[in-house]
């Protein structure tokens, strides 16, 4: 296993330690209903929150990785940003054909500082980059626009909308598609936006 270990201007993006500072970090996102609001999944607790880190830990250890679940940091936050307290998470799903899923989630009181559009431009420069992809896919609730926001700033095209995407409690939901290609002109503020 290579820790994946990406630097931004104000963010650091590294591998989740199955600790209790990473559990309630991972817990405030997705243990908060307006958070998880356009996530496919309810609120979770801490236990299953616990479940998922130990997860996310086992699958970065495989020999063959195809899930990167990331843990996003600030790097003000502390001198050692494999010591910082997480902010939320990002996920990187590898897909056939030199393709990747791409998914994040922070927490409330950082909304609306630009994080989710400079940890879009850290994912993608990963793909491409280190990875060699060709292709990265973001599906998005039709509603939340601050995450349509993000990913158009970051140079994503809009593929079209799918219906019925995933269901919630309040029933089914649907999704747009966006697409970004490693040969697509750059964007203008794609490590700025969000």
């Amino acid at each position: 296993m290579v820790p994946v270990r990406l630097t931004g201007p104000r963010l650091a993006v590294r591998e989740f330690h199955h600790t209790p500072e990473d559990v309630a970090a991972l817990h405030a996102v997705f243990g908060d209903p307006e958070a998880t609001r356009y996530l496919p999944f309810a609120p979770r607790d801490l236990e299953t929150c616990a479940d998922q880190v130990a997860q996310f830990v086992e699958e970065a250890e495989k020999d063959r990785r195809e899930v990167y679940r990331l843990a996003v940091t600030r790097l003000a936050d502390a001198d050692d940003p494999a010591r910082a307290v997480p902010i939320g998470n990002a996920a990187l799903g590898l897909v056939p054909f030199g393709a990747a899923t791409i998914g994040y989630a922070l927490r409330r009181d950082v909304w609306g500082s630009g994080y989710a559009g400079e940890l879009v431009g850290l994912l993608r420069d990963f793909a491409f980059g280190t990875l060699g992809l060709h292709r990265l896919e973001a599906r998005v609730d039709v509603d939340n626009a601050a995450s349509i926001r993000v990913l158009v700033r970051a140079g994503f095209q809009l593929e079209g909308r799918v219906r019925h995407d995933y269901r919630r409690s309040d029933g089914w939901r649907d999704a747009q598609q966006y697409a970004l290609l490693a040969d697509d002109p750059p964007a203008g503020g794609a490590a700025q936006g969000g």
